[in-house]
């Protein structure tokens, strides 16, 4: 997967300098999940372009709505809405400015800017959302109430990710997914993992949360909340047909569910065992130790789109992946045949054994470091402030780039390299124990030079792998994520092999995660391996 730029510099008489570039892509699927093959030398600091976060003046003509319309086209395209930002760091390089929906937006392309944005995490910066986004989760969610409210309304979401909470979930999903596949095998072997991935997270979700397993309401709440999720990056505005105005419609018919479970819960004896319930047996608490009904409902919301899309499009890039590095597929279904042989038949995992997956964790982060399914973290200046060495005004927005950190090749040695074994712990040999220390003091090329002594793989800088953000705001459902992810590719690899039908790597249009437009459809074989 190699990458050309060809790039010319021209002197204006306003002093910045010109660039034009022509981005050769010779795998398009590197260039749809918008990785740039130059890393930080782009960025171009010398005197005359030392405040090169400003923007060029000769893009003053183009007004704030046409931005607009340029980052909604993008997200309306099959390259999907990082082209807006690949295209414009291709012009102004790695830091780079612009104005969206009338606010000043700041790209921090370095693991130095985002250790400054996450450790200062409600003193000098807070979370926002663009407005179609905050609008279909609604005020009252984690991921847009203010500091005051952020603390309580987490540590009160905490229940449903607990390790008791998590270990119940791993047996319920394990079982929802074996059922899944068997049906497949069933009816003919051939799906689209995408939308069996949609299916059986939303699946999982709804009942761990609400305890709804009745399939024809639960194909009545998905229609609902996948026409939210096409509305987050849509143009903020009540024009009847357009996907903002179906978001909002759909939101307001689950909000009226969800008040009509609510009463309904509070007026019934039935014992129910799900997050629902734990959250209305807080009805008497003090208010500190309760969520309010709105709450509830814009959080359960949050945890449904946030839990289906993001892993499911996670899971859809893992099935990918695997298929164009048949190397790493072997030694993942080598490491869960050696697990399923080790229990009783027909028996579904348990914590223990997802803790016996080591190569199987580092193809799960591997997949999420490659696939980038959330393309940056947006944070709102609370003060005036410096990130590194520019000059940052209290109201803008900083978006800590975690596309364009997980793709620099300063960070990931071969970062276009699908290779799992990048996170393999640091070996070396026993003489060599008692001066690991002075190993991690010398410079690179030194480094580089020992390996013939020391077996040595990537050794990760904080602030360099973020899926899942970081600091206080840090996804709550991490594990929960790798839980599923896990399960999943145990029953698939464990169980059968597969072929991708269609190799097409436009990305899906008009969703806020990169998703490919064909949603990976695949045929499977059973294994006939005696397990």
């Amino acid at each position: 997967m190699n990458l050309t730029l060809y790039y010319s510099q021209e002197k204006e008489d306003d002093g910045f300098a010109k660039w034009g570039a022509l981005f050769t892509c010779k795998e398009q699927l590197c260039h749809n999940l918008g990785c740039t093959p130059f890393g930080r030398g782009h960025n171009f600091r010398n005197q005359e372009t030392k405040e090169i976060i400003r923007c060029h003046p000769r893009m003053a003509r183009f007004s704030s709505s046409w931005r607009n319309i340029l980052l909604l086209s993008a997200a309306n395209s099959s390259k999907g809405c990082y082209d807006f930002v690949r295209c414009r760091r291709l012009w102004y390089g790695n830091w780079f400015k612009t104005r969206l929906f009338g606010k000043v937006h700041v790209f921090v392309p370095s693991v130095a800017g985002a250790k400054t944005i996450f450790s200062n995490e409600f003193r000098l910066f807070d979370k926002c959302l663009v407005k179609s986004m905050a609008d279909a989760v609604g005020k009252k969610s984690l991921l847009c109430v203010p500091v005051e409210s952020h603390k309580r309304i987490r540590r009160l979401l905490s229940g449903p990710f607990s390790t008791d909470s998590l270990s119940k979930f791993v047996h319920k999903f394990d079982k929802l997914v074996s059922e899944r596949f068997k049906k497949l095998a069933e009816n003919g072997n051939s799906f689209v993992v995408l939308d069996f991935t949609m299916k059986i997270q939303f699946d999982a979700m709804c009942d761990m949360l609400m305890s709804i397993t009745d399939e024809s309401l639960l194909d009545e709440i998905e229609k609902d909340c996948t026409a939210i999720s096409d509305s987050m990056l849509s143009f903020p505005a009540m024009i009847p047909g357009s996907r903002y105005y179906k978001g909002i419609k759909a939101r307001e018919r689950l909000m009226r569910f969800f008040k009509e479970m609510i009463s309904s819960r509070r007026n019934s004896k039935e014992a129910h065992e799900d997050f629902l319930q734990s959250m209305l047996e807080r009805d008497s608490f003090p208010a500190d130790e309760k969520l309010d009904d709105s709450e509830i409902m814009d959080n359960i919301l949050t945890l449904i789109l946030g839990g289906q899309s993001t892993t499911a499009a996670a899971m859809m890039w893992s099935v990918k992946f695997l298929d164009d590095n048949k190397q790493a597929q072997s030694m993942l279904r080598e490491e869960q045949l050696s697990i399923l042989r080790n229990k009783p038949e027909g028996a579904f995992l348990c914590l223990e054994d997802l803790n016996k997956m080591s190569y199987g964790s580092k193809v799960v982060k591997e997949t999420l470091r490659m696939s980038n399914v959330l393309l940056w973290f947006p944070r709102v200046v609370l003060a005036d402030c410096k990130i590194q060495e520019f000059d940052i005004k209290k109201g803008w927005h900083v978006n800590i780039d975690a596309t364009h950190i997980h793709y620099d090749p300063e960070l990931y040695k071969d970062p276009l390299n699908f290779n799992p074994s990048r996170f393999d712990v640091l070996k070396y040999p026993f003489d060599f124990q008692s001066s690991i220390d002075q190993f991690m003091i010398i410079d690179a090329k030194t480094l580089r030079n020992l390996t013939r002594y020391v077996c040595l793989q990537e050794i990760q800088k904080p602030y360099s792998y973020l899926p899942f953000g970081s600091g206080p705001r840090v996804c709550l459902g991490i594990n929960m994520a790798k839980l599923t992810m896990l399960v999943f590719l145990h029953r698939l690899t464990s169980g059968y092999n597969w072929t991708v039908d269609d190799q097409d790597l436009s990305l899906e249009k008009k969703s806020p995660f990169p998703r490919l437009k064909s949603g990976v459809p695949i045929t499977l074989t059973t294994l006939r391996d005696e397990i």
